[in-house]
């Protein structure tokens, strides 16, 4: 039986216990959670991060020379298994799509921003526990440091001023094990979280540089129809003065026909 606790009792939580106490614990929960956070969030962005691929890349050149040219259905059949994860994607041929029906612009812009947020939804939560997790680190080693000065004056004062240093330096050396330890939890996580968000930047920057690459484009047939809607300012002048014409030229002849006969 004793033989079979020794491996407990020696193992390596026991000894990072023995070294820093139950706050290391914590800590090194926290960091294996933290490890964990971030291999999932590694593999979400791989499978599920909206990329500028080069299919899609040449999709918006495409649409920029000819959007007529340009059909939402056939790019989606070509991106395949791999393009249809892709977030932008869809955005891209979404908002083809939209203008291409003849869609309000301002809805148009609402949903395709409501679409850019959703599309870094996923990643918001594992990047603020990463943060998180920074931030409380050194917090917990600092914690562990209280901890160990408060059990080395303890023993200090159990034995009325007259502690030894073994005593002294043992609760000295949990509160400095343990602030070693946040910090050394802290620094990588902090430096990750910095990396992450300034890779979330650039894929915001990306989603809006290609849906205002898209939106500045009107396609001729939508142009056509606003032209035909629309009258300039001369063409109504020009329309009523057309209009007004033949009032003025049957009010002319009459008064020039009853001087005749008068």
């Amino acid at each position: 039986m004793t033989d079979l606790n020794l491996p407990l009792n020696t193992g390596p939580l026991a000894q990072l216990v023995d070294m820093g106490g139950p706050v290391m614990l914590v800590l090194v929960v926290l960091a294996i959670f933290g490890v964990v956070t971030f291999v999932y969030l590694m593999l979400l962005g791989a499978l599920y991060a909206p990329r500028l691929s080069g299919r899609l890349k040449k999709t918006v050149m495409n649409w920029q020379k000819d959007p007529a040219s340009v059909q939402p259905s056939y790019v989606r059949h070509q991106a395949g298994r791999w393009g249809r994860m892709n977030p932008l994607q869809h955005l891209v041929t979404d908002t083809i799509e939209a203008i291409q029906n003849g869609q309000d612009d301002q809805q148009i812009r609402e949903t395709a921003a409501r679409d850019a947020q959703h599309a870094l939804e996923p990643f918001e939560a594992p990047l603020k526990i990463i943060e998180v997790i920074a931030a409380l680190a050194p917090l917990l080693g600092l914690l562990g440091t209280v901890l160990g000065m408060m059990e080395a004056f303890s023993a200090m004062a159990a034995t009325e001023g007259r502690a030894n240093a073994t005593q002294l330096s043992g609760g000295i050396y949990e509160a400095l094990t343990t602030t070693a330890a946040g910090l050394v939890v802290a620094i990588p996580f902090a430096a990750l979280a910095a990396w992450i968000e300034f890779r979330l930047r650039r894929i915001h920057k990306t989603i809006n540089s290609t849906l205002v690459s898209i939106l500045h484009i009107v396609p001729e047939q939508t142009l056509d129809a606003v032209e035909a809607d629309y009258q300039s300012p001369e063409s109504q002048r020009t329309a009523e003065t057309a209009d007004d014409e033949p009032d003025r030229y049957s009010t002319a002849r009459g008064q020039r026909f009853a001087h005749a006969t008068g």
